[in-house]
């Protein structure tokens, strides 16, 4: 059988289903092409560099003392403090509200974005990032060394930025304040500095 003795209407129905095929194929394989772009491609407004669901653990040091919030591995966040090299093992129970409340926080600080990017003075600490009151140490899930770090200084003269030192990276950037009084409720306040 020759092309020419096929009906013209076999050719069309067949040219119709080929094309829904490939009409199919790419409404598939589109999404997920689009969402590993997505998870490779950082936004450099952000403040952190990576998703809050990649994080273990964070470390908030206000004013000298060190506060741990970790996951378990359920991933449920708990509020770990800091434990003596000489304690007994113990045990960390997960309360599901507080577990939420954590989450909540470190997600919406995980979405705050970089309002400015301020030059460093050499010699001069305008902006209370030199000797920060807090620190906050951010972990990748299962690594001991952090990943980011950051020196929180002064609030702005604005009174709604915060300074921020991204420690060995870009330099000083502000931040909205709410973001760093948001982790400081984190802190139980029977433990928190004054």
């Amino acid at each position: 059988m020759s092309l020419a003795g096929l009906r013209p209407r076999l050719v069309a129905v067949w040219s119709l289903l080929l094309g829904l095929v490939a009409v199919v194929i790419v409404i598939e394989y589109t999404p997920v092409l689009g969402r590993r772009a997505a998870v490779t491609t950082s936004d450099q407004r952000l403040l952190v560099p990576l998703p809050v669901d990649q994080l273990g653990a964070v470390e908030i040091a206000d004013a000298g003392t060190l506060h741990r919030f970790e996951r378990d591995p359920a991933r449920g966040w708990f509020y770990h403090g800091t434990h003596t090299r000489t304690e007994d093992a113990h045990d960390h129970a997960v309360d599901p509200a507080a577990a939420r409340g954590i989450q909540d926080v470190l997600a919406a600080f995980g979405r705050a974005r970089i309002e400015r990017q301020l030059a460093r003075e050499t010699g001069k600490d305008p902006y209370g990032v030199t000797t920060p009151r807090i620190l906050i140490l951010l972990y990748r899930s299962n690594e001991p060394q952090p990943f980011v770090q950051y020196a929180v200084g002064d609030v702005a003269p604005d009174t709604v930025s915060r300074y921020v030192e991204i420690v060995g990276g870009r330099g000083v950037v502000t931040i909205p304040t709410y973001q760093i009084e948001n982790l400081l409720t984190l802190i139980p306040s029977g433990v928190r500095a004054r």
